[in-house]
């Protein structure tokens, strides 16, 4: 079961289609929180530093579909094991993700 699903279809002129993408770019580039403006609403996402993505392009029923994908965990990155400092206490030497 997913936690959330946001699902959006509209037509939108070529230039709407831009500004969208341009919008998505930027939160792409800054990383940490991002919100993007989605027709009547806002999407708000915590956006790491690595990602994982999927291109798919399918042309039938003269139609293309171009479909971009990103995925990335919702826990952040993968913990770092600990190490233990001299007084005994744990510390975590993992790299922080970016704030804004």
């Amino acid at each position: 079961m997913k936690d959330l699903k946001f699902e959006q279809k509209r037509s939108l002129s070529r230039l709407e289609a831009a500004d969208q993408l341009t919008a998505l770019a930027a939160a792409l580039r800054e990383g940490g929180d991002a919100e993007l403006e989605l027709g009547a609403g806002t999407l708000s996402l915590r956006i790491p530093d690595d990602l994982r993505s999927e291109v798919e392009v399918e042309i039938g029923d003269g139609e293309i579909e171009l479909e971009i994908e990103f995925k990335w965990p919702t826990a952040g990155r993968k913990s770092v094991p600990a190490k233990r400092g001299r007084s005994g206490t744990t510390t975590n030497r993992g790299k922080a993700a970016k704030s804004p």
